[in-house]
């Protein structure tokens, strides 16, 4: 499989783009490697969720101070780090980045379970954001190294299953831990192999600009300035669209409420259900929330999938996976948030985990796609500080104040406030289908070869 164009700084002479190959065995074993890498991410990043309700039990935290911990926290070093380490990244040594990144967020992660109130663990939420920050711009660059453009949106989405199977696992871990030990132990486990993980990249994955360096005959172009991505991305309107689309979807979603949806609105259900499989409640909600984001991993595959099938068609097709998932999931959490049996919400939540894992492969192919090669870094980066920052990083917090105002400023008390926050977010499914469908009018114009 041939490697693209270089990300960084080096192009072939005479318009020559076509660099040495790698052996198919290595690009599959870099694939997997990156996919596990990202796998962990997602487990140091989301297994909090799991644990939010004890946490705040444990701690006395307020739902505001859970979004912002499982959110802000997270979400604001993390976008203005990814950035820089972009900028980096286009010309430095990826993988030793990657590895770094890597042995950061897990101690981090090691280090909640350690904390003794909220501002400790702020902090150390704070660490883990810092270390995720070098990981998947350095990644999607090498990624795009890796594939040619008619496989981009589906090698992209492959690693984004990371996100799906990452978030899976820290729940049933995280659930089954803290039944069994406490949360803080979950923490401890989470964290740990990570550092494998960072071993492995710093010694077995290669930096294509080296091999190219050596087979190519290649001269070195010089790397855009932030300014200059900027500037190229001011003038790309569809990058614009997708973005938005990706920001507004997460600013919505309330991940971060759901296990105290379900502990707090179908209590007794949840307790039957659990004690019935020798389970407590947590554990058994991280371990059904968990399989369910199988079905996420799914939809991360279908929504790449159809992309880069019908995409080859008509690149106006790249909009119609993340744009009608959006819309389609409207009835589908309305419902989720006021049926009375517990099967069928975790059943409608499945279908809903399935859907919003159409907008990963499109969304980070894209970002990929609209600009040239030595902004590809940069580009992702900024993609990744929108989505994260304004939506996976402010969208907790607001979620978890509007909570905190039906509970306390309405009197409707936690369980209807928590509800009736989720509900209120459904609404912005609107709006990312609004955004996503927008960029049919300038994807033809605006996507490079």
């Amino acid at each position: 499989m041939a490697i693209a164009a270089d990300a960084g700084s080096t192009v072939a002479a005479a318009g020559d783009t076509s660099p040495p190959t790698y052996s198919k065995a290595y690009v599959r074993y870099a694939m997997w490697l990156l996919l596990g890498i990202y796998i962990v991410n997602f487990v140091d990043r989301s297994v909090i969720n799991i644990l939010a309700e004890p946490i705040k039990q444990d701690l006395g935290l307020t739902d505001w101070q859970l979004g912002m911990m499982s959110g802000l926290a997270f979400a604001i070093l993390y976008t203005f780090l990814g950035i820089p380490v972009a900028r980096l990244a286009e010309h430095s040594h990826r993988p030793r980045i990657i590895s770094v990144a890597a042995a950061t967020w897990s101690l981090f992660t090691i280090l909640c379970a350690y904390a003794g109130n909220f501002w400790q663990l702020l902090l150390f939420r704070v660490g883990v954001g810092v270390g995720e920050a070098g990981c998947t711009p350095p990644a999607h660059s090498l990624i795009v190294d890796y594939h040619p453009i008619e496989k981009r949106a589906s090698a992209l989405a492959f690693y984004s299953l990371g996100g799906a199977i990452g978030t899976l696992l820290g729940l049933i871990i995280g659930g089954l831990v803290y039944d069994a030990y406490g949360w803080r132990v979950g923490f401890l486990v989470a964290g740990s192999p990570g550092l494998f993980f960072a071993v492995l990249a710093f010694f077995t994955l290669k930096e294509p600009r080296r091999i190219m360096a050596r087979h190519v005959a290649a001269t070195t172009a010089k790397a855009s300035t932030f300014g200059q991505t900027l500037a190229y991305l001011a003038k790309t309107p569809t990058f614009w669209c997708f973005a938005a689309g990706a920001t507004i979807f997460n600013f919505g979603g309330g991940a971060t409420f759901t296990v105290s949806f379900f502990l707090r609105i179908h209590t007794a259900e949840v307790n039957l259900l659990a004690e019935s499989m020798g389970l407590k409640a947590v554990g058994f909600l991280g371990l059904t929330m968990g399989l369910s984001n199988a079905a996420g991993a799914l939809g991360i595959w279908m929504g790449g999938w159809i992309t880069d099938r019908f995409g080859a068609r008509d690149l106006r097709n790249y909009v119609v996976a993340p744009a009608v998932a959006a819309l389609l999931m409207i009835p589908l959490r309305i419902g989720l948030y006021t049926v009375d049996s517990t099967w069928l919400a975790l059943g409608l939540m499945t279908v809903v985990t399935f859907l919003g894992g159409f907008w990963w492969g499109p969304v980070f192919s894209i970002g990929q796609s609209v600009v040239p090669s030595h902004m590809r870094a940069t580009s992702a980066a900024i993609l990744l500080f929108t989505i994260n920052l304004l939506g996976a990083g402010m969208g907790p917090v607001a979620l978890g104040l509007l909570s905190d105002y039906f509970n306390r400023g309405l009197g409707m008390g936690p369980a209807e406030g928590v509800r009736w926050a989720l509900i209120a977010s459904v609404v912005t499914g609107l709006g990312a289908f609004a955004a996503f469908w927008m960029a049919r009018r300038t994807i033809r114009q605006d996507f490079l070869t």
